[in-house]
């Protein structure tokens, strides 16, 4: 089993489209993005992993 990283694909390319930088994603990739946008994405990420975490507590 390789390495993967924490986030899919799919979950960036979500949390991009709501944080509103998707089209520089589209346009420029990753590396393309503002590294406020890319701490702003793993600020939502965690956000995300402990909401799922408290619904599967309760």
């Amino acid at each position: 089993m390789g390495r993967r990283g924490i986030m899919s694909t799919q979950m960036k390319e979500e949390i991009a489209k709501e944080l509103g930088f998707y089209d520089t994603v589209q346009q420029e990739g990753w590396g393309g993005i503002k590294a406020r946008d890319a701490g702003n994405m793993v600020k939502r990420a965690i956000e995300m992993a402990e909401e799922s975490m408290r619904k599967s507590e309760s």
